[in-house]
């Protein structure tokens, strides 16, 4: 019995008490119940507050109504008993048999174990890269190539439909300010102003001129265009590759320019003038925003007649929410934390509901240690450190996992030392090398013969108990993190996984030893191992690391 079947077993009681007259709920009995391990041993398998939350409702105390509903789920299946403790709270425990069910049930389901239909319905778009295609990938962007694919994954397990998108910041000055920069690499000429240096925009004008053979030999504008375009190709590629190694994923990638050239933006402001939030002032186009609790009216326009960004993060939202997306996750850097307020202000002002609609994450930065040193980031200065060259050093596994067990608003110190480590010290390895045990058990088991089989009824060792509500516990924790956007939890959850596993390995003998006799309790126990296996290769995945079969 996983906590999923035990809440529905609690729902099935209360609307029983209530068909009896027993109970009275005047807004009617809950269609789930939050249900959780206790914390202290002997409490149960699991505990609910269900009592204190429905007392006051009933018109009862949390305790008699605790007792009401201990003795009806007394009688419930898989039920083996139910204490009421202090004002009303319920420990519960499950009989051995139905506790593990879990196990063949988990095997069963295999790499869909864990998913739920909790955001079933939802078409949720989440943009968590935004950048310019005119230099490498760096650290800022790695931390989201990480956490936006996690959150994209955690979303798709709970039930929802999941568009992952890049957004493309190819129009602006900067594109001409690139082009200038390989031009002048090629022409052995120094970086213009404002321009772009670096090994790989010496490397870019070589590409440039392999690609398209005398290019460099145009002239004036022409020549901007044409290396402007080839540039932009090359480089675009270079990071779609770079993010494929580093195993995230884009269903679609958005161009910026794309906006202008389609006539949305003009579309926008048309729209946004019959909605009667904008308004003119100092001969610049403005939205009224402050109506909706931003600090200041925004520009569209300035006065002299350019488009503002915010003109086109509003025709970029309308372009989403066109495309039939019930809910937009935007995934920024720290310095764009006044972008908050503006842009759940522009959603109000083209008529949505922000809290519906839009979720807007703020994450803070990074820093990477090597040699107790802060490896220190400049684009412009051409000492940027790349996403390839951070995945290259340190693990695409250990880089991926040691970004994704922290909150996306936790600033955040990796020592290179310390998260490519192998130890158990190392929450990565911890995980991982579970896993690799797991799977070298199994094969050990196969080389002796013994096949599994549910004999549900035998798994009634502590830790045996302890390992099979961990397992249970993981679809609850996956539709958490999907619902709170933390994919942090799901890592977490692993790492205690690991030790629940390895103390249920220390005091349960999974194999037979020398010519003992195969027995159904070996068989229940290494259906338990497959359980696990299955668990902590499905969470490894949501967080996009491998689960290796041996380190």
């Amino acid at each position: 019995m996983n906590p999923a079947q035990l809440s529905a077993t609690i729902v099935d009681g209360l609307s029983a008490l209530v068909d009896q007259g027993a109970l009275t709920l005047p807004d009617g009995v809950p269609t789930e119940v939050t249900v959780e391990r206790p914390r202290q041993k002997g409490h149960g398998d699991y505990a609910t507050n269900v009592a204190l939350q429905l007392a006051k409702k009933a018109g009862m105390n949390p305790r008699a109504f605790g007792e009401l509903l201990a003795e009806q789920l007394r009688q419930a299946e898989g039920i083996a008993a139910v204490e009421v403790a202090g004002p009303g709270f319920l420990n519960i425990t499950v009989e051995a048999g139905a506790q593990g069910q879990v196990a063949a049930d988990i095997v069963a389901a295999g790499s869909s174990y864990g998913h739920t239909e909790t955001l079933a319905g939802q078409k949720i778009n989440v943009e968590f890269i935004s950048a310019n295609p005119t230099g490498p990938l760096h650290l800022g962007h790695t931390r989201w190539a990480v956490l936006g694919d996690a959150i994209g994954r955690v979303l798709s397990a709970a039930g929802a439909e999941v568009t992952r998108e890049y957004y493309i910041n190819d129009r602006g000055v900067q594109m001409n300010h690139f082009a200038d920069s390989i031009i002048a690499a090629a022409t052995g000429q120094p970086t213009p102003e404002d321009g772009y240096q670096g090994g790989y925009i010496d490397d870019l004008a070589k590409a440039v001129e392999a690609a398209r053979p005398g290019i460099f030999e145009l002239s004036g504008e022409e020549r901007r265009t044409a290396v402007r375009a080839v540039g932009y190709e090359l480089q675009l590629r270079e990071q779609q590759e770079a993010l494929a190694m580093f195993n995230t994923h884009f269903d679609v990638w958005f161009s910026e320019l794309s906006l202008h050239e389609s006539g949305s933006v003009p579309e926008t402001l048309a729209h946004l003038k019959d909605l009667g939030h904008v308004f003119e002032e100092g001969g610049a186009l403005w939205m009224r925003t402050t109506d909706f609790g931003d600090d200041k009216d925004r520009v569209l326009i300035k006065s002299d007649g350019e488009l503002t960004y915010f003109a086109s993060d509003t025709a970029y939202y309308l372009n989403k929410r066109s495309r039939g997306f019930d809910h937009c996750i935007y995934l920024l850097g720290a310095d764009h934390h006044g972008y908050v307020g503006r842009l759940r202000a522009m959603a109000a002002c083209v008529g949505d509901d922000p809290d519906r609609t839009l979720d807007v994450m703020i994450g803070q930065l990074v820093k990477i240690l090597r040699d107790g040193a802060e490896v220190r980031l400049s684009k412009r200065a051409g000492t940027i450190v790349t996403l390839t060259e951070l995945a290259e050093e340190i693990g695409v596994d250990p880089l991926r996992y040691s970004l994704a067990r922290y909150p996306a608003d936790s600033p955040l110190t990796l020592d290179i030392a310390e998260i490519t480590r192998q130890s158990n010290d190392n929450p990565v390895y911890t995980v991982q090398y579970a896993h690799a045990r797991v799977s070298s058990l199994l094969r050990n088991a196969t080389d002796l013969g013994v096949t599994s089989a549910s004999h549900p009824e035998l798994l009634t060792h502590e830790k045996e108990g302890e390992l099979l509500r961990a397992l249970a516990e993981f679809p609850r924790v996956v539709a958490s993190a999907a619902e709170l956007r933390e994919p942090h939890r799901v890592a977490r959850y692993l790492e205690e996984l690991a030790g629940t596993y390895h103390r249920f390995y220390d005091n349960c003998r999974v194999l037979p030893m020398g010519d003992e006799e195969i027995t159904d309790l070996h068989r229940a126990r290494l259906l338990l191992v497959e359980a696990t296996r299955t668990v902590l290769a499905n969470g490894l995945d949501l967080l996009g690391v491998s689960a290796p079969e041996r380190m």
